[in-house]
């Protein structure tokens, strides 16, 4: 990267010497002839070291060092003084100066002082750029995805988050609904306070409406005492209402009051309770075909679906497969103590294969059975559950007896190539060879990408 360099000199010659000597090393230069203009080049962005004399009318050298640690604190400074202020030099260090020149300056001295401060710099720069990145990652909490439809739902989390949409979450079982309410809680201005969750389809009617809404003492039998319900405890944070589509009509309609106007009553009350709650919903459901056949109101599908957000399921987004594979095997290894430190290529050919019916949660738990199960290093074809390994042509391809080495490494490779669809990346993962190595057989053997 290009560093920017502030010189800030009251003389003249010693300003634009340094200039010109600095722009000839490659770095930007910004010259300032007064500690106020040294402010103002600061207060602009965009400088990566500062060069102050110290004695200067007005604003003192001091003084802009002070801004700059307070400030700016990860901007390393340089001070200048002649050689009867050693002592205010000495003074400048212990306020956060990263080392300091007397005058006359030996250039070479000063061009070795800023190649080290600008490399500590840089550190700091790229630590902070890391720290961003694993934050973001936290932000995401477990969702785990690098093919395009996953970095699709990324986008649409990261557009959403800060606004007070409601959004509607849909996918098949187990693709990660209630991950992805999670990541937009947590990027969200309301990320301060805990999200409330409801799972619909567990609770009955009666429950559901006395758990969302809650309910005053006598309501119903068993109501011995008042109780909050969980919109009225999601003040001022999001709500998460998990299988919408199985709530009924009778809640449905106080549902969409909530989402109208902010405000309710509990169950078996009269006060009208007013709330902020932000709603993420989700659900398994085509809740177009719910609207159309009579099961789910029109007007509350459109409050809801706001932002809606399709989760793919696995068996679309294969290339996520081994990242999962990778994040879970380390999980369960670490949970179960034992030293698993991969998977054999046959035991990934099946998992690869496989079509998930039960997503990422399936998933999930065939590698926690496999690590169980497995008594060896390497997880293989045998740990895995019965329904996985069994999968047809997993690992079978058809090497005729009489052929050559080469031959056979080649159907092989060309056979595991048409298994993951030209997928050299994978074909090599499968493989258990580095995708250099693959492309340099491919180019030994002849193979062209088609084949």
């Amino acid at each position: 990267m290009k560093f920017t360099i502030l010189v800030v000199d009251d003389e003249k010659n010693i300003r634009e010497g340094l200039g010109t000597a600095f722009e000839l090393e490659g770095y930007e230069v910004r010259l300032a002839s007064s500690g106020k203009e040294g402010l103002d080049f600061i207060a602009k962005g965009d400088i990566d070291l500062v060069i102050t004399d110290l004695r200067m009318d007005g604003i003192s050298g001091e003084e802009v060092l002070r801004h700059v640690t307070s400030e700016m604190p990860g901007i390393p400074v340089i001070v200048l003084t002649g050689h009867g202020s050693i002592d205010a030099a000495v003074d400048a260090m212990r306020q956060g100066a990263y080392d300091f020149l007397t005058k006359p300056l030996n250039l070479d001295r000063l061009s070795m002082i800023v190649k080290r401060a600008l490399a500590s710099r840089e550190l700091s720069l790229q630590h902070k750029q890391l720290k961003e990145e694993v934050a973001e990652i936290h932000k995401f909490d477990n969702m785990v995805g690098k093919s395009g439809e996953m970095q699709k739902v990324f986008t649409l989390i990261k557009k959403v988050a800060p606004t007070k949409a409601s959004v509607l979450i849909t996918g098949e079982s187990g693709v990660g609904k209630e991950l992805v309410a999670d990541a937009i809680h947590n990027l969200s201005p309301r990320s301060g306070h805990e999200m409330i969750k409801v799972h619909c389809a567990a609770l009955s009617e009666t429950l559901l409406e006395s758990e969302l809404f809650g309910h005053e003492k006598g309501a119903y039998t068993g109501a011995d005492k008042m109780q909050k319900g969980r919109f009225e405890l999601a003040h001022e944070s999001t709500i998460f209402l998990d299988e919408i589509g199985e709530i009924n009509q009778s809640v449905q309609i106080k549902l969409l009051r909530v989402l109208q106007d902010h405000r309710f009553e509990r169950v078996g009350g009269e006060k009208t309770i007013d709330v902020d709650v932000r709603v993420i919903a989700a659900t398994n459901r085509d809740m177009e075909k719910e609207v159309k056949e009579g099961r789910f109101r029109e007007d509350l599908y459109y409050r809801l679906n706001v932002v809606p957000i399709e989760v793919p399921p696995l068996r679309e987004r294969r290339d996520d497969i081994p990242l999962l594979l990778n994040s879970f095997l380390k999980e369960y290894a670490e949970e179960n103590s034992k030293a698993i430190r991969g998977i054999d290529a046959r035991a990934r050919s099946a998992l690869y294969k496989y079509d998930w019916p039960g997503n990422i949660r399936q998933l999930r738990n065939a590698i926690e059975s496999a690590v169980v199960m497995c008594g060896g290093t390497e997880i293989t074809l045998d740990d895995l559950p019965p329904s996985i390994s069994g999968v047809k042509d997993a690992g079978s391809i058809a090497i005729p007896v009489g052929i050559t080495l080469d031959e056979a490494e080649k159907a092989i490779i060309r056979g595991n190539l048409a298994a993951n669809k030209g997928n050299k990346s994978k074909t090599a993962d499968v493989l258990g060879i580095g995708r250099k190595t693959l492309h340099r057989k491919l180019e030994e053997y002849g193979m062209e990408d088609g084949e």
